[in-house]
């Protein structure tokens, strides 16, 4: 009997080790990366000198993939989230000289995002859900590059509307990841 307890609780602890659930990173750093990412957007915000309220252009965030995600199994969430770090940091490799941003506060932004990314990639156990991107997410990411930014010059303008689209992503990626934490 002692040794089926033992052998009982070094299975738990090593499916619990093991699960998408107990990622340190995501447990012990993730709101702390996220809250850095938001801070650093706020921040390109505060720098921006045109004014872009009346702007017709827009690109509606897929909600129903959000949806989507949101029902999905830890892993897929966790890929979901990836996924939207990772296109995050693709679209901000475009052509930024006509935004007022400070270029150390965009690499900061970056480095945070791609680390967020990496990391959580590193808590999903099976990779297989990486392999295949969501099309249709990456078509959202495409619109924003081609609608707003390409259609707009790459104006300072432009990178206001794609800072406020990208801040609402990564929203919608904090609480993904979060939905998956313990309570405190």
């Amino acid at each position: 009997m002692p040794s089926r307890i033992f052998f009982t609780c070094v299975f738990l602890g090593l499916f619990c080790a093991c699960s998408a659930l107990s990622c340190r990173w995501m447990e012990h750093k993730f709101g702390q990366y996220s809250g850095n990412s938001l801070n650093l957007l706020d921040m390109m915000a505060n720098n921006i000198t045109n004014s872009t309220e009346g702007e017709e252009i827009t690109v509606a965030f897929p909600d129903h993939l959000y949806s989507q995600a949101s029902k999905a199994s830890a892993e897929g969430k966790l890929s979901f989230a990836v996924h939207i770090l990772k296109e995050i940091s693709v679209l901000f490799e475009e052509d930024q000289s006509s935004s007022s941003w400070q270029e150390v506060t965009v690499e900061n932004f970056l480095n945070v995002v791609n680390k967020q990314a990496d990391e959580l990639h590193s808590c999903i156990k099976g990779h297989s859900h990486m392999k295949k991107r969501n099309t249709k997410l990456h078509l959202y990411f495409k619109r924003l590059s081609n609608e707003i930014l390409a259609k707009m010059g790459h104006s300072a303008d432009a990178w206001e509307l794609i800072r406020r689209e990208v801040k609402v992503c990564l929203i919608k990626a904090d609480h993904l990841v979060s939905s998956l934490l313990p309570s405190s």
